[in-house]
């Protein structure tokens, strides 16, 4: 296996390369403004990375001109080979065990009242790298308490062992994306498999039922509204409390093309479908990604929560 990081995802002859037309309800803020490039130097002089720029996410201008980001740990290559996302793949670098403390430093220097961790897969590890997620979260608690923190981890192969050095260290919200129905799951993410996304959120409520879990859906990737409602019952069924779902957008012609646009219509039919069947919050537009509206959520529930069981 090469060294070197690719971009790569899906072979050519596999992929319609002709340009879908955006609709007009599909409409990306240009980075911009002096928050953002605040938050631009910050990250580079801590040599951290984001999902924001790694993954080419629409709300990137959105949500550091606010002055929120989500922090990308465990380097930045992956050892999957997703066919929509735009992070490096390949063999990645040992762990920077000093990257916590940075990422920590970096929530300060930003004085969050919520921060949204995420990673790349590393499968080239045991645990899946899960210990500086729990070294991250407990260093933020010591530099910025009441800061709240959210952790969007990969599915460690449904290993409890792993996600239970995550859950020692009692993250408000403990997300897992299961991105795609499961029928799509081999063409979309060949490396990870459904049981392993039912096993991460099934068994973080177990270990810790006060956590608030969510998890994440792309559409647009072939699959039917029936099959993505079908998911939907799936996650309620593992006890997720938080959804989102968004559109997916091709990064480049190299990855999965876009086999329909839904509308917005649409996109409220199933927020409304989500808070009928049992979620607690739904996070529901063409736009909308995993971090998305992420401060608001965990400071409601939260609230709500305290009311009527008590506890944190």
């Amino acid at each position: 296996m090469s060294n070197t990081p690719t971009r790569d995802r899906v072979r050519p002859d596999e992929i319609d390369t002709t340009p879908r037309r955006r609709p007009e309800w599909i409409k990306v803020r240009a980075p911009a403004g002096e928050t953002y490039e605040w938050l631009h130097g910050l990250m580079r002089s801590k040599a951290l990375h984001t999902v924001c720029e790694e993954a080419m996410c629409p709300n990137l201008g959105e949500c550091w001109g606010a002055g929120t980001a989500t922090f990308l740990m465990l380097g930045d290559v992956c050892t999957r080979t997703c066919g929509f996302c735009d992070i490096k793949h390949g063999r990645p670098a040992a762990l920077d065990w000093l990257e916590p403390e940075r990422v920590a430093q970096a929530v300060k220097a930003m004085n969050l009242k919520h921060a949204v961790i995420t990673s790349v897969n590393r499968d080239d590890r045991r645990d899946g790298g899960a210990p500086i997620f729990a070294m991250v979260i407990r260093r933020i608690r010591e530099l910025l308490p009441g800061c709240s923190v959210e952790v969007l981890i990969p599915d460690f192969k449904g290993s409890l062992e792993a996600l239970k050095i995550v859950m020692d260290a009692r993250p408000e919200i403990l997300n897992h994306n299961v991105e795609t129905v499961p029928r799509l799951f081999k063409r979309v993410q060949p490396q990870d498999r459904y049981e392993w996304a039912q096993a991460t959120l099934s068994n973080a409520k177990k270990l810790d039922p006060d956590v608030l879990t969510k998890s994440g859906l792309m559409v647009g990737l072939g699959e039917t509204m029936d099959e993505v409602k079908a998911v939907m019952r799936d996650l309620r069924s593992w006890g997720v409390d938080i959804l989102t779902i968004g559109q997916y957008l091709q990064p480049s012609r190299k990855h999965l093309p876009i086999e329909r646009y839904y509308t917005p219509q649409e996109f409220q039919e199933l927020k409304e479908y989500g808070l009928e069947i049992g979620f607690r919050w739904v996070e529901s537009a063409p736009l909308v990604r995993s971090s998305y509206h992420a401060a608001e959520q965990v400071r409601a529930l939260s609230a709500v929560h305290r009311q009527l069981y008590g506890g944190r």
